[in-house]
């Protein structure tokens, strides 16, 4: 059997004002930058420096102030109040949608949306529990041809973020193509505790990995790795990720990963 998906104007609307937030933007893809250097031993055994280059997305080459105007702009069409400023540190963007509209097809859209128009290939899904990160690890799986039709052949590669395949981060990092992924809040915030207070004991064993250097992973840190993409943060129900009863530890966390900018999806946003 196969899902065939409906059109409705409403997630296309929102994911075109995501791209009309940064208009303005020039498309850039395929942004080269030096990843690692290593050491390799030529053919007559000696050891040379060997430059491995991964690819992140092109930085923001708007002013805050033009970013806040488009945000405005979209606001006053649709009679909400708007903004003078962008708040706070970085750029969190709040998309209001109830449950059971499609949230998962509406920012996988948007991702498609995004690179198309600006050249961004990398992202990172960020939900609260195990249960949820399997579903929508499901839906992009599931939705794969039908956006593939949407958007001549092209897919997304994607993958959960799992303490024991640290090699996906590398590929991650490595593509130029569009790469996302999925990671459930508990995968990184108690970690990051015990890597600010340098305590090696208790704990996620496995959550602690990705502020770590591995061994096997070339004696680097993941999170560093991931962070030098420079990846579009999406969460997905921010009133649990971000709400009152998260760990400070959840918001420092999610910073670590250095991301160009934030969207938040969800019905019932706190702040």
């Amino acid at each position: 059997m196969k899902l065939k998906f409906k059109h409705q104007d409403f997630q296309a609307e929102a994911a075109r004002n995501v791209v009309r937030t940064f208009q303005g933007q020039p498309f850039h893809d395929r942004l080269i930058y030096i990843k690692d250097q290593e050491k390799k031993q030529d053919d007559k055994g000696l050891f040379k420096d060997e430059v491995v280059q991964g690819f992140s997305n092109a930085p923001l080459s708007l002013q805050r102030s033009h970013i806040a105007e488009n945000v405005r702009t979209l606001q006053i069409e649709q009679g909400l109040k708007p903004i003078d400023s962008l708040e706070g540190e970085g750029i969190h963007l709040t998309v209001e949608m109830e449950t059971g509209t499609g949230k998962t097809y509406t920012y996988i859209k948007t991702m498609y949306e995004l690179n198309k128009h600006y050249g961004w290939s990398k992202f990172i899904v960020v939900v609260p529990s195990v249960a949820i990160r399997e579903g929508v690890y499901k839906s992009f799986t599931t939705m794969a041809d039908h956006f593939a039709q949407e958007y001549d052949g092209k897919r997304i590669s994607c993958f959960v973020y799992n303490s024991s395949q640290l090699s996906k981060i590398d590929t991650f990092a490595d593509s130029n193509q569009l790469h996302v992924m999925i990671i459930n809040m508990q995968a990184f915030n108690s970690s990051f505790n015990e890597a600010k207070n340098k305590v090696g004991t208790g704990g996620d064993k496995s959550a602690r990995i990705i502020f770590d250097e591995r061994d096997e992973f070339g004696s680097r840190r993941p999170i560093d790795v991931l962070a030098k993409t420079n990846p579009i943060m999406i969460i997905d129900e921010p009133q649990t990720v971000l709400g009152k009863a998260a760990s400070n530890a959840t918001r420092a966390g999610l910073k670590r990963f250095n991301p160009l900018f934030t969207l938040l999806y969800s019905a019932t946003h706190r702040e």
